[in-house]
């Protein structure tokens, strides 16, 4: 059996199967592909498939159903991920231009996801260790109230609300804060959360005497914002499409939900595929963890910039249109990269 024939046959196999959800077999082949063959030489190249494991019969039956492995080999031999029309580049872009702060962002993105491919979609949230900080400001509230806004530039924003013993709405004042605002910027912007936070630290001693207790109290505001813990997190959306394709789970919904519902996992795998800053499809037993080895996920990171901060992907059967979901998947994480961008 040629190399090219055997990949033109289960090309063929792993088409029909996401289409019909059927075993297919040597006759269906035939009918629906212009392979160039009989039936018998058909019936061969199956055979010869099914002994290196890209196939398998789920029962008996002339019937043949791509592997873990067979998804694998098309996944990598697809010469080309198919692309989206402009109608749904278009779509995508007028979707997430309306978002109006990072949640919005992430709420819409994975809506959108979830609903261009079919399957549950999964979106990291920014990760502060690879955030810097992109504008401080300070805003008088009252004459002793001062909001510190942190921005940063994976759209991330942090305030807090400090007492001070300076009345900084009088001229006095509006000209101390628009030093220690200054003095600020100088030190932090462009500065990664734990360079900035060191750098702050320092900043009473940059500043005269006037406006040194002002400096040391946003300094304190801002070390606490930049320092503070957070769990990362995880958005998920579209769980329901699983109840469409119960029927593919080697086992019950309950390991897949479970897996979902464990967000640690999610970031690990979700991790791996912004780090490596390429598309990743995961099939099968490829995942790490058990409850996902009837499933498989197409994932990629996202960013500001050249700098990647997060990931997102899909999980569904390993039934799944990967031309199109991969394309999708890459499709949105460019476009959510340009919105972070700005």
């Amino acid at each position: 059996m040629s190399e090219d024939r055997r990949l033109a046959v289960l090309r063929a196999i792993v088409e029909d199967y996401v289409e019909t959800s059927e075993p297919v077999g040597s006759r269906a082949l035939l009918d629906r592909h212009q392979l160039g063959v009989s039936a018998a030489t058909i019936r061969n190249d199956m055979a010869a498939l099914e002994e290196e494991g890209l196939i398998a019969a789920p029962h008996t039956s002339a019937g043949r159903v791509p592997t873990d492995a067979g998804y694998r080999l098309f996944v990598d031999k697809l010469a080309a991920i198919k692309p989206m029309t402009g109608a749904e580049r278009r779509a995508i872009s007028q979707f997430l231009d309306g978002a109006v702060d990072l949640d919005d962002v992430v709420d819409r993105t994975v809506r959108l996801l979830s609903t261009l491919t079919r399957q549950v979609a999964v979106v990291q949230y920014p990760s502060l260790t690879r955030s810097q900080v992109r504008h401080v400001e300070l805003v008088p509230l009252a004459a002793d109230r001062l909001l510190v806004v942190l921005i940063t530039t994976t759209g991330r924003v942090e305030q807090r609300i400090i007492v001070t013993t300076t009345d900084v709405l009088t001229p006095t004042g509006e000209s101390l804060l628009a030093r220690v605002r200054s003095e600020v910027g100088s030190v932090s912007a462009g500065k990664s959360l734990a360079e900035a936070a060191r750098a702050l630290a320092a900043l009473p001693e940059r500043l005269d005497v006037d406006a040194a207790e002002l400096g040391r109290s946003v300094a304190a505001a801002l070390g606490d914002a930049l320092v503070e813990e957070r769990e990362e997190r995880v958005v998920i959306a579209g769980t329901s499409h699983l109840a469409r394709h119960g029927a593919e789970f080697t086992t019950t919904l309950g390991p897949v939900l479970e897996a979902l519902e464990e967000h640690v996992v999610l970031l690990k795998l979700l991790g791996t595929a912004s780090q490596q800053g390429s598309l990743a499809v995961h099939i099968g037993h490829e995942n790490p963890y058990a409850g996902l080895h009837s499933t498989s996920m197409v994932a990629t990171g996202y960013g500001s910039g050249r700098e990647l901060v997060a990931g997102l992907g899909v999980v569904g059967p390993t039934r799944m249109d990967y031309p199109s979901t991969m394309a999708a998947v890459r499709a949105v994480a460019t476009y959510v990269s340009t919105i972070l961008d700005r």
